[in-house]
This record gives C-alpha cells, sequence and structure tokens, in this order.
C-alpha cells in the first residue's frame, strides 16, 4: 500500500485493505467520521499493524550466520544493511514504513474530527490517545530511517516527514523534516496528549493506557538524554516493582505454543501495549539464515554471562537440527480468507511496551543523574527475577562486580553525551540486560544506534561486514515508492 497517499475521510471504519482503491471513491461515498463511537472506532487502527521486529533485531550484533542452506531475501538484506527493493512483501522495510504512516492517517482523522466536533473535553481520552499514537509511529520513523538523534547535529540531519493532518491530494507531496523539528513534534504531541489519556478501555493493553503512554514517553526521554524526567514518569513503578515484570520462573510448566502464547497475553503484567501484526516473525527461526545461532547463542545468554555466575530462566529451543535457536515469543494466528484455497493472512501478538522495558529505562536513567546506588539496587532485583536459582543473601551485586564484568573500552559506547568510567560500566550492563531480555524483538538494534556500537557481521566464516560508527547504513533507505513521491534518499 502506498502511504502518504491516505485522503481526509476513511471509507471504512475496518483496516483500510487498499489505499489506492480508497483514494478512488469519490468524498461523498465517504463514511463522514463525526460521533465520538466512530472517532473510538478508527483510533483502532492508528497503531502500526505490521512488525518491524525481523528488520531491527537481523540488523544488530544478536544474529549469526547459522549455515542454513536457505533464507528469505529480506533476511539477507537486513543482514548486510543492504537497500531492500520495493516491495509489499509480509516483514519488510517498505512494509513497516506504510503502516507507521497509515497508522498516522488514521490519529490524524480522529484528530480533525475531535476539531471539527469543536473540541468538546468529553473526547480528551481520543484525542490524548490519538497524539501519543501519531507520536509513536513518527518516534519509529525517525529511529529507523534517519540517523541517531544528537542535539549537536539534529538540526541538520535528515529526520522524516512529520504528517500532522489528513491527506486531501491524491498525491501529496512531503518533505523530510529535521531530526530536530521531529523530536520536537514528537515531544509536543507527548506533553500534550498525555494528561488526556485514561484506561477506560474495554481491552486496555491494545491502546495507550497511563502505563504504555508513560513507558513510550520514557522511551523518547531517554534518548534525548532527559534522565530526570524518565524517573519522574517511572515513579509508580518504584525501586522493586514485584509482579509487574515477566515471571520467566512460570513458563517451565508450560509447553512451548503455551509459552507463545503467554509472552504477549494481556494477562501478563508487564505487557502494557500489544498489537495484532500482520507477520511471519514466528516462522523467522526456521526460515532465516541469519538468526540466532546454536553455536553462538551462549556467547549472549550463557551462564557466563551473568554477574551472579549462574544460568537464566530463558527457555531456548533448537529449530533446524540446532542450527538456529529461538526463545517463545511469537504465537501465529492463520486468519483464513479462503479456507478451500488455503488462502489467509498471518498475524502475530507482538508486545511494543512492557514494564520490563520501563524499569531499564529507569534504572538507566539513575546511572545516568549520578545516583549509582539506587541504579544498582534496581539491577540487582530486574537481574534476580530472570536468575535460575536465585537467593537473596547470597547474589548481591555490588559496583565492584559491574566494573569487572564491563570494563570500559575505549571508543566502544559513544553517545552523544559523556559518561564516567563507573556510568559507562553500568550502561553496559543494562544494554547487555535489553539484549537478552528483547531477544528477537529488535530492541538491541536502537541500543546499537543511540550508543554508536560497531557490528560485524560474518558470512560463511570467511568475511566480515562490519557497520560502523556513524555508518549511513545506521538510517534505513527511504522506501522507493516514497521517493518516487519526492522525499529526499538517504545518502550512501
Amino acid at each position: 500500500m502506498k502511504n502518504l497517499k491516505i485522503t481526509l475521510l476513511l471509507l471504512t471504519l475496518a483496516v483500510v485493505s487498499s489505499c489506492d482503491d480508497f483514494l478512488s471513491e469519490k468524498p461523498d461515498n465517504r463514511t463522514e467520521i463525526n460521533t465520538p463511537d466512530k472517532i473510538t472506532e478508527i483510533l483502532v487502527n492508528a497503531y502500526p499493524q505490521m512488525s518491524y521486529f525481523d528488520i531491527a533485531e537481523t540488523m544488530s550484533d544478536n544474529v549469526f550466520d547459522s549455515g542454513l542452506a536457505e533464507t528469505l531475501p529480506k533476511n539477507e538484506q537486513n543482514y548486510n544493511w543492504d537497500i531492500q527493493t520495493e516491495t509489499n512483501n509480509i516483514d519488510t522495510q517498505a512494509f513497516y514504513w506504510d503502516a507507521c504512516y497509515r497508522a498516522i492517517a488514521h490519529a490524524n482523522t480522529a484528530l480533525q474530527a475531535i476539531d471539527q466536533l469543536g473540541n468538546p473535553s468529553s473526547l480528551n481520552p481520543q484525542k490524548g490517545e490519538a497524539l501519543i499514537a501519531r507520536a509513536y509511529s513518527h518516534f519509529m520513523l525517525v529511529s529507523f530511517w534517519s540517523k541517531r538523534y544528537n542535539p549537536a547535529t539534529a538540526s541538520t540531519t535528515l529526520g522524516i516527514p512529520y504528517v500532522t493532518k489528513p491527506e486531501n491530494e491524491l498525491l501529496a507531496k512531503y518533505k523530510r523534516n529535521t531530526v530536530q523539528e521531529v523530536f520536537d513534534f514528537i515531544q509536543k504531541d507527548i506533553e500534550e496528549g498525555l494528561p488526556y489519556i485514561t484506561n477506560g478501555y474495554k481491552e486496555p493493553k491494545f491502546h495507550f493506557n497511563k502505563e504504555a503512554a508513560k513507558a513510550f514517553a520514557s522511551r523518547f526521554y531517554l534518548i534525548k538524554g532527559d534522565w530526570n524526567r524518565v524517573i519522574a514518569l517511572s515513579n509508580d513503578l518504584g525501586a522493586k516493582p514485584v509482579g509487574k515484570l515477566r515471571d520467566f520462573a512460570s513458563y517451565d510448566l508450560m509447553s512451548v505454543n503455551d509459552q507463545r502464547v503467554n509472552f504477549a497475553s494481556s494477562a501478563a503484567q508487564t505487557n502494557l501495549l500489544i498489537v495484532s501484526a500482520n507477520s511471519i516473525v514466528g516462522r523467522s527461526a526456521s526460515q532465516s539464515r541469519f538468526y540466532l545461532s546454536g553455536d553462538k547463542y551462549q556467547e549472549i545468554l550463557g551462564s557466563g554471562t551473568s554477574l551472579f555466575g549462574k544460568n537464566w530462566l530463558y527457555n531456548f529451543y533448537s529449530s533446524n537440527s540446532s542450527i538456529t535457536v529461538f526463545l517463545p515469543k511469537f504465537y501465529e494466528y492463520f486468519k483464513y480468507t479462503n479456507v478451500t484455497a488455503g488462502i489467509g493472512e498471518p498475524y502475530v501478538a507482538e508486545v511494543l511496551l512492557s514494564n520490563d522495558e520501563f524499569f531499564l529505562n529507569r534504572i538507566e536513567a539513575h546511572v545516568m543523574a549520578g545516583q549509582i546506588s539506587l541504579a544498582n539496587d534496581e539491577l540487582e532485583y530486574f537481574l534476580s527475577t530472570r536468575t535460575a536459582g536465585y537467593n537473596a543473601a547470597t547474589d548481591k551485586l555490588t559496583e565492584a562486580k559491574v566494573v569487572a564484568k564491563y570494563p570500559v573500552v575505549a571508543d566502544e559506547y559513544t553517545p552523544f553525551y559523556t559518561m564516567t568510567p563507573v556510568q559507562t560500566s553500568y550502561i553496559k550492563a543494562i544494554a547487555e540486560t535489553k539484549r537478552r531480555d528483547f531477544i528477537h524483538e529488535g530492541m538491541r538494534w536502537f541500543d546499537v544506534k543511540r550508543f554508536n556500537i560497531v557490528v560485524n557481521h560474518e558470512i560463511n566464516n570467511k568475511s566480515t561486514k562490519i557497520l560502523v560508527k556513524d555508518d549511513n547504513r545506521r538510517a534505513l533507505q527511504i522506501p522507493l515508492h516514497a521517493s518516487g513521491n519526492g522525499i529526499e534518499l538517504n545518502p550512501r
């Protein structure tokens, strides 16, 4: 589908199946969004309903050449940081770009309808959701298709188009805002929308509820370096969010499929925002040559990576005769459109925001605010919930342990801000904790970008492709259909 081609009013309140078909309709054939119920319903689609997990994960240092005989083109292209050919194929870069702008179009249509109804306070919850949803999709776009945020260069760095109004032209022309402009727009939407957010949904975890909105805001302010704002947003979690983090120990009693289902369940306390993504990410372990390989995963998840010297509670399983391994996070539901012909669409419930990330953001902010002792206690608690056989009396985290396990390596972590040696060691410890906890979910790529971490990708154990610091390929190339509509390409 061609995003940035969605008009003011939507033909249907269901998921738009073809933007081009919609644009061919006469305006008087379109349903007018003129009631609170219609506004509420349209916001169901104000979230990217495609997956970025495989894109981000495969570009990071979490994947290796497993030696699998075949792979999907997108898997090889992401591994090599190649420019992807224009495609509507599932889980591709262009697919996710379109999904984000499609979600933005729904949010903007809702906001305009609210404005046309006079901005009544009764619609503040819908307005808050639309603003935060719009900010989220733009944040994801700028995170992928632009270079990392750096306040010293952001005003001259290419961002992405920040769209704030429904389109009323068939082929609207857009220019790219700078990264600074995009971040300013995101912050404006967050600050305006956050006070309006409620939990008054039938299924709150499929919407930007209060905690999900704060978790997203904490991610944004962490990248900006506003440590105090991150801490304030996460104060409800406290230093020990008992019962709010993922209970990996309980997974030992479940089958693999039950673990998949429970991981993204709305009943899991840690899960704050869930989306039903049109995706085959659940098949990646068996279809992707460049994945978490059986002979390499111990480097990331072995007992030697533990600050307590113990095994982790993560349950890994082998695929392709142990060539690749996976943590059961994705359960695929195949929705048949024609049962006889076996035609349909795959969907996977994905966790976009969680208390796990929210709490780790809080710990990192405490480190950067110079509150090392508090951060140490919080990190110890987080690790205790992931450690097999954890003993509170003997498994203690100390600054000496963290510094010894994660020594400072010159020019390894280079964010735009300065860090003391102790801060650097703790930031590395937190980044490695995130790396393990969000394996397969693409979160590592965001740390690779913001910390400017060098990535080495081996090919057949013969050659290595290197993503150096400030490499232009850290910003994905603009999809061909978007550049063909006047959006400037990224330099290569």
